[in-house]
């Protein structure tokens, strides 16, 4: 299955891709190091299932790292959950606490329920929980919508972790990392999907080769984190985790989660456009005339480099350089009146189907403000400026496909085994 010449990094990048024993029994033949145990008091474990930051390594400017090798597993379930279905769920998620630590050496992960999940239920969620089914958000997308009951995000620098941490949530295998699997979640649910991705410098350039989506000329830069040649997820340009945590009612502690799946083409981006016509693109149009970006924009520090005069004249700028910045159109919806980030991404990319893709998961309190940012991002109100049509020299929308779109509410770690819409879970309280 594996060529034996093959480097390790293009072994790994195979492995998590393909999944299965297989893959993770070779995978676990190449690396010899342990993986960091994890815990048996659930005291020491954050409250909030979205608390990675503290758990994983930042960069010299203090941006976020998130884990390299990701696994997305959507999940269906059938009726309403009973007590044993709950043991079982949180059983299974106990293994994995008692098995990894939590970090990015060991396993990061959390799960996450939908609209269609809690309508099973005769009660409501309180109507300060913001969590609609999702919907197309713009004129120019037809999404299909991910409306499975639960998705569980694995997320480690091994890829040995995030493996084993799947096979024993499928009922495939018995120990995980010398912990007794307790129970898989396939008890409980069917997996009705299974999306892979990845994130950091080198991770898409050794990706890229043959990959549709992107030129055969192999344009992505050997140091961008992500397939369009820059970074992002700058911690200035980052809401923090306790802003997006709800504050009140059964679901205090949790988050709401929208996660799209994006489809990139990126001839255009790279043959058509040059440095300075993507920096304008994906940034604003002043980052160029100025050369605010070098390389994949490790320069920039801990910030995008927009500032709010960029911000409040998106208009004048596309006016005067015939083109809108991505960076720069989003950020309009994405303060609150404070100044207030109001989005966390935590975004990677993808090589599923052999073409080049974007998992975007977006954390907020509420999913309206992933809309409005996403309104803010779609620049139709600069259509009327003769350069900009919706989907040219209007930010990236050129090269960027929205396949799928879902949403999902991450609950407080004490109600993540199948909770009600009133925040218990029988059979565990």
């Amino acid at each position: 299955m594996f060529e034996r010449g093959a480097s390790r990094r293009t072994f790994l990048k195979s492995a998590v891709a393909l999944g299965g024993a297989t893959a993770l029994s070779a995978c676990m033949s190449r690396n010899d190091e342990p993986i960091p145990a994890g815990t048996d008091d659930p005291s020491s474990l954050p409250k909030r299932q979205h608390a990675w930051n503290e758990f994983i390594r930042t960069d010299g400017h203090g941006n976020v790292e998130l884990p390299r090798h990701q696994i997305l597993l959507y999940l269906n379930l059938d009726g309403v959950p009973s007590e044993s279905d709950r043991k079982a769920v949180e059983d299974a998620l106990t293994t994995l606490d008692r098995a990894y630590k939590r970090t990015h050496e060991g396993l990061i992960y959390s799960i996450a329920y939908s609209p269609r999940y809690f309508s099973r239920f005769e009660e409501s969620l309180p109507e300060h929980i913001d969590l609609p089914e999702p919907r197309s958000l713009s004129s120019f997308e037809t999404p299909k919508f991910d409306r499975q009951d639960a998705l569980v995000h694995l997320a480690s620098d091994r890829a040995d972790a995030v493996l084993a941490a799947e096979e024993a949530l499928r009922g495939n295998q018995d120990t995980l990392n010398s912990v007794e699997v307790a129970a898989p979640l396939t008890d409980v649910f069917s997996v009705a999907d299974r999306r892979t991705g990845f994130v950091g410098p080198g991770m898409p350039a050794e990706r890229q080769d043959g990959l549709k989506g992107i030129p055969t000329s192999n344009p992505v830069p050997e140091e961008s984190p992500l397939f369009m040649g820059f970074k992002a997820g700058f911690a200035g340009n980052q809401a923090s985790e306790a802003y997006v945590t709800i504050s009140e009612g059964p679901f205090a502690g949790g988050t709401t989660k929208h996660l799209a799946t994006i489809r990139q083409r990126l001839d255009d981006w790279y043959e058509e456009q040059d440095f300075e016509e993507r920096v304008m693109e994906m940034f604003s149009p002043v980052h160029a005339e100025r050369g605010l970006v070098e390389g994949v924009g490790e320069n920039l520090g801990d910030a995008s480099g927009l500032t709010p005069e960029m911000i409040e004249n998106v208009r004048q700028q596309a006016e005067e350089f015939g083109r809108a910045g991505h960076a720069a159109k989003a950020a309009r919806a994405n303060r609150d009146d404070e100044g207030n980030v109001r989005l966390l991404r935590r975004h990677f990319e993808s090589t599923d189907n052999s073409e080049a893709s974007l998992h975007f998961p977006s954390l907020q309190r509420g999913i309206s403000a992933f809309e409005e940012v996403r309104e803010a991002m779609n620049g139709s109100d600069l259509t009327d400026i003769p350069t900009i049509r919706q989907q040219v020299n209007n930010g990236i929308l050129e090269y960027i496909f929205v396949k799928r779109r879902g949403n999902f509410l991450v609950p407080p770690r004490s109600l993540r085994a199948l909770p009600t819409p009133t925040g218990d879970v029988p059979g565990l309280e």
